[in-house]
C-alpha cells in the first residue's frame, strides 16, 4: 500500500528547484484533515489525470473537500475522509530564477554580407518567474511530462535558441557587426520570446546575450582577410613570399662549400626569387587590375644578321659587332643597288667591285 500523506511539505534548502513533485515517484494518498505546508514564495498545485486543480498560497492549510472543491469533485471520499484519495502536489517556486543558461548546441549558419556563409556559436544567461503556477503545471507536467528543474532548463533553454535564430537573420548583416549589437539582440529576443513563456505561466524578467562566437573554420576565414587588409601591397607581397620560398630551397639543397659559398647561393636564391617574384606579382596585379583582361606581352628586340667575321648575332640597329668589333649591316651596289653584306667586296648580283 502506499504511504499515506499527513503533512505535506517541501524545503528547498538550495532555492535551486523551479518545481518539485511530492511524491517524487508515482501518486500520493491524502487524508482529508492532513496539513499542508507552504512557504514564502511557493505555490502547491494538486495534480490528479493530468490536470492541474486546487492552488494553495503561502502558509498552513487543512485539507478539507471545502478548500479542494475541484479535487473532490473527481474522487469518492467515503467514511468521513478516513480512507486516502490519490492525488500529486507539485510545489511551485514563485521567486525570480536570475541566472538561468543557453546556448547553442549545433553552430547557427548566418548570411554574410563580406564573408558569405558563416558559423556561428552563441550563448547567454536568462531570467523568469513563474507568475500563473495552475498554468505552468498544467503546460509543463501535463503537457510535456517534465519534472525537473534541469529538463525544464532545457525546453526553455530550445525555446530561446530556436527564436534566436531567426533574430539574428533580421538583426545581423556581417559578423563584424555583432559586438555592437549585443543589447539590440538581447532586447529582439526578449520581445519574441514574451508571449512564449507567458502561455507556459511564466513571466521572461531578463536577456542577456553573452557571446557569440565563429566556428574554426569562420575564424580562420576572419583570420585571412584580416591579413590581407594588412597587407596592402599584393605584388610587393606575392614578391616577397616568391623569393622567400626559392631563396629557402636553394639554401637548404646545397651540400656545404664553407659559409662563402653558402651566402653566394643565398644570394643567387634570393636574386632569382625576386626575379620570378616580380614576374608572378606583375601577372596576379594585372588580372585583378585590369578586370581579368590580359595585357599583350611586350615584342622582344629583333635579333640581326650574325657577325660575317665571328659569327655573334647582334641587335639589328648594331653598327659594329660587340664581340669582335666589325662593321655590321648592309651595303648597296652602286651599280644596280642590289643590297650585299657588309664585308663583300663584289656586287653578288653585277659584279660590281663594292670595297676599294
Amino acid at each position: 500500500m502506499a504511504r499515506v500523506f499527513d503533512v505535506i511539505e517541501f524545503m528547498d534548502e538550495g532555492g535551486t528547484d523551479m518545481v518539485r513533485r511530492v511524491p517524487e515517484y508515482g501518486a500520493g494518498d491524502f487524508r482529508l484533515g492532513s496539513q499542508l505546508i507552504v512557504r514564502e514564495s511557493q505555490s502547491a498545485v494538486f495534480f490528479r489525470d493530468g490536470k492541474a486543480l486546487d492552488v494553495f498560497g503561502p502558509g498552513r492549510h487543512t485539507i478539507t473537500t471545502a478548500n479542494i472543491p475541484l479535487l473532490a469533485s473527481l474522487i469518492n471520499i467515503p467514511f468521513g475522509g478516513r480512507s486516502p484519495f490519490t492525488a500529486e502536489v507539485y510545489f511551485v517556486s514563485r521567486r525570480d530564477f536570475i541566472d538561468l543558461k543557453w546556448g547553442t548546441e549545433q553552430p547557427i549558419a548566418l548570411r554574410d554580407k563580406e564573408l558569405g556563409i558563416v558559423r556561428l556559436r552563441a550563448f547567454g544567461s536568462y531570467a523568469v518567474a513563474v507568475t500563473d503556477p495552475q498554468m505552468f503545471v498544467n503546460k509543463i507536467v501535463g503537457t510535456q511530462g517534465l519534472y525537473t528543474t534541469s529538463q525544464i532548463g532545457n525546453y526553455m533553454r530550445g525555446m530561446v535558441v530556436s527564436r534566436l535564430t531567426d533574430v539574428l537573420g533580421e538583426v545581423a548583416s556581417s559578423i563584424f557587426d555583432l559586438p555592437a549589437l549585443f543589447d539590440e539582440l538581447a532586447g529582439a529576443l526578449r520581445a519574441r520570446l514574451l508571449d512564449d513563456f507567458k502561455a507556459l505561466g511564466l513571466e521572461l524578467k531578463g536577456m542577456y546575450v553573452g557571446s557569440i562566437t565563429p566556428t574554426e573554420e569562420t575564424s580562420k576565414a576572419i583570420d585571412e582577410r584580416a591579413a590581407m587588409g594588412a597587407i596592402g601591397n599584393m605584388q610587393q607581397y606575392l614578391q616577397f613570399k616568391a623569393a622567400q620560398a626559392i631563396g629557402s630551397s636553394t639554401q637548404g639543397g646545397g651540400g656545404g662549400g664553407g659559409d662563402v659559398a653558402g651566402l653566394a647561393g643565398a644570394g643567387v636564391g634570393v636574386g632569382a626569387g625576386l626575379g620570378l617574384g616580380a614576374m608572378v606579382a606583375r601577372e596576379l596585379g594585372a588580372a585583378m587590375s585590369g578586370g581579368g583582361q590580359q595585357q599583350a606581352p611586350q615584342a622582344a628586340a629583333p635579333a640581326g644578321s650574325p657577325c660575317p667575321k665571328c659569327g655573334t648575332v647582334n641587335s639589328a640597329d648594331a653598327k659594329f659587332c660587340s664581340n669582335c668589333g666589325s662593321a655590321l649591316g648592309n651595303v648597296k651596289c652602286p651599280n644596280c643597288e642590289t643590297m650585299n653584306r657588309a664585308d663583300a667586296r663584289f656586287c653578288s648580283n653585277c659584279g660590281h667591285k663594292l670595297i676599294e
